[in-house]
């Protein structure tokens, strides 16, 4: 919070609003509020950046070099998004929905109105145009991170939004499946061991090589960072990812899928 209100500080003697510092970055307003505000750390880089543009004499770097390490990742679930937008890699195991990165339109709509209490009409526009805006991923230059999803079959089988949303989901995967950036592999629903009971998961490693580890539950959820909580999650993934069907057969289940749809 402190290193942030300092930044906000040094941005208005230099003459910017967040609006221009952001154009000049080439970011958006909100992730220049957000790390102003405390709830998004500023990074190693940026900071320099920083330094450099505001004629500050290294002041943010140090600053930031003497925060602990324990400390740098602040437990707002809202800055998973920031972070996963400059993601070195991403990897996520849904038990009950469709990765919120690789839905449709229509079966995003179709996961809000399964909530309870319901979203009005207006909230779930809004929810969908923030998830639309983070699929920019996808295009991101010069290159995507790199993705791999694990899903569950019943997942896939669920018409959430009926069975032409499901189908055009579905085949929204497929497509996905062959892009050299991202890896999909479906958990068969007859396996009789699985090492992802405990619930979704989200591992990502930052621009800067930190690992992180996303975990959300019903009202909550928990971005982490401290090494000693982050590996034992990387085990668990890397025991899914050898329980799930290889990537071939998933792209075949998907095709078989189809095919009965």
């Amino acid at each position: 919070m402190v290193i942030g209100t300092l930044a906000g500080h040094f941005r208005r003697q230099a003459g910017y609003t967040q609006a221009s510092l952001a154009e000049l970055l080439h970011t958006d307003p909100e992730t220049i509020a957000s790390m102003e505000q405390g709830r998004r750390l500023l990074q190693p880089r940026m900071a320099a950046t920083l330094d450099e543009l505001f004629g500050t004499g290294g002041v943010l770097s140090v600053a930031l070099a003497k925060v602990p390490k324990r400390e740098r990742y602040p437990a707002f679930a809202i800055d998973f998004f920031t972070y996963e937008r400059e993601a070195v890699s991403l990897f996520s195991y849904q038990s009950q929905v469709i990765p919120g990165l690789l839905q449709t339109p229509e079966y995003a709509m179709a996961v809000f109105n399964c909530l309870d209490p319901p979203f009005t009409p207006e909230e779930a526009e809004a929810e969908l145009a923030t998830r639309l805006r983070r699929q920019a991923i996808f295009q991101r230059k010069p290159w995507p991170p790199m993705m791999h999803y694990i899903v569950e079959q019943s997942v896939l089988e669920r018409p959430l939004g009926g069975k032409e949303v499901l189908r055009a989901q579905l085949v929204h995967l497929r497509e996905l499946a062959e892009l050299p950036f991202l890896g999909l592999q479906v958990m068969p629903t007859g396996r009789q061991t699985h090492a992802g009971l405990s619930g979704p998961m989200v591992l990502l490693e930052t621009s800067d090589h930190d690992q992180l580890v996303y975990l959300e539950g019903h009202q909550v959820s928990f971005l982490l960072d401290d090494p000693e909580e982050v590996h034992p999650v990387s085990l668990k993934y890397g025991m899914l990812r050898n329980q799930a069907l290889s990537f071939e057969d998933s792209k075949g289940l998907l095709d078989a899928l189809l095919g009965e749809s």
